[in-house]
């Protein structure tokens, strides 16, 4: 055995040379530029005798741009036609090319190609290559079997998402039609209320009395009409009625803010940037003119879209509110592991949820992404309360519901 065909590390001479050459050429060409003839096939099904490579004889596995050779012979002719350099014998140009030999003269051996009709035409161009692997590619991925999900949810999961929507519709008055008892919308604001709510934090001791929050007797009308709707829903699912009077109150504190806006991404229109409430139309400015900052505002706006472009189904929805609602580290809890237990149930269903009823790669990322909504939508609810106390002691339009909900700190 000479030093060209013993193993090194366990790595045969055909590895070695495909580690020198770490193309997917050796095999794309193999199955792109054979041409073996009818005649030539015949002979070698009739003949059980191994063939030899006809330039170097070494063991031939098979016909390669037109000639039977061997994989090192093969790609020796791929290499050498690509070359821009021309190749010189150090000899006589009359080397015999041989197995053990075939590397010390690169001029022979590339002549010896030549003579036995290897063909510089039928090796593919790097583009041709590239296009071929690329079908191969696809032929691959058509064969590979369809990744495995749950064709169902389970009997539990149903039951969830069929006692949420059921919930919802009963509780969410999606078209605003019965919100009729409240103040006037004004959109009218002082130069005063415009550099407070969009630049600075309003200032108490000097001049405060001088704003006037022209929007936030309606919006606090508004708000208290979705906590109402947000208080009946939590009391409609079996989960919640289970729980001491304490944790209920906690939670709905908690979760209030956080389920009003997952309600309000429902109604909200991307393309204009207006919640459309039925006949009535609210822009963030509507907010601002409520005496809610910039800060706060920003940010928001920002979640809306966010959450928006998901194209969320309605269980998706309430599925994100019952994961908000049952919070386990709400301050003032007492069962914290009955709650924590019941939001990963509600959790677990949403991400079969998704990976049942949508199609790759839409489902891939989406649960992350409906958890990190959650989670900004966390960061913003402290601030918000702050601001509703806030502004109830410049201006006290705020309902006794919201300063109930929102007066002490999350």
């Amino acid at each position: 055995m000479t030093s060209e065909d013993a193993s090194v590390g366990g790595y045969s001479e055909l590895a070695k040379r495909n580690m020198q050459d770490p193309t997917e050429e050796n095999f794309v060409e193999e199955v792109g530029q054979s041409c073996m003839t009818e005649d030539e096939e015949d002979e070698e099904s009739e003949d059980n005798e191994p063939k030899v490579c006809r330039v170097c004889g070494d063991k031939a596995n098979g016909y390669h741009f037109n000639a039977l050779t061997c994989e090192g012979c093969k790609g020796f002719f791929r290499r050498a036609m690509k070359r821009t350099s021309q190749l010189s014998c150090p000899f006589q140009n009359s080397c015999i090319i041989t197995k053990n030999n075939r590397r010390q003269c690169q001029a022979c051996r590339l002549k010896k190609c030549l003579d036995i009709g290897m063909r510089k035409e039928l090796i593919m161009s790097d583009e041709a290559v590239e296009q071929r692997r690329e079908l191969i590619q696809k032929k691959k991925r058509r064969r590979l079997p369809a990744p495995s999900i749950e064709e169902n949810l389970t009997q539990k999961q149903e039951t969830i998402i069929g006692e949420l929507l059921e919930a919802q519709q009963k509780t969410f008055d999606i078209s605003f039609k019965h919100f009729k008892q409240f103040r006037p919308i004004n959109r009218i604001s002082s130069q005063e209320q415009l550099h407070t709510v969009n630049n600075e934090q309003p200032n108490t001791s000097d001049g405060s009395e001088n704003l006037h929050f022209s929007m936030l007797p309606h919006v606090a009308d508004l708000s208290t009409y979705m906590i109402q709707q947000i208080i009946y829903f939590a009391k409609s699912l079996s989960e919640f009625r289970n729980l001491f009077i304490e944790d209920q109150i906690a939670l709905l504190k908690g979760a209030a803010f956080e389920i009003c806006q997952i309600r309000f991404n429902t109604v909200f229109n991307k393309d204009t940037g207006f919640w459309e409430c039925g006949p009535l139309q609210y822009d963030i400015h509507d907010a601002a003119f409520a005496g809610f900052q910039s800060h706060l505002l920003d940010p928001l706006l920002k979640f809306h879209y966010t959450l928006r472009n998901l194209n969320l189904h309605d269980a998706e929805y309430v599925l994100m509110q019952a994961i908000s609602l049952f919070s386990p580290d709400r301050p003032g809890l007492t069962n914290q592991h009955v709650i924590d237990q019941c939001q990963e149930d509600f959790a677990i269903t949403l991400k079969n949820y998704i990976d049942t009823k949508h199609c790759q790669p839409h489902s891939k990322f989406l649960f992350p992404k409906i958890m990190a909504c959650l989670t900004e939508l966390r960061t913003m609810n402290e601030d918000y309360t702050k601001q509703v106390v806030q502004i109830q002691n410049i201006q006290p339009d705020v309902t006794p519901l919201m300063m109930e909900v929102f007066s002490q700190p999350l």
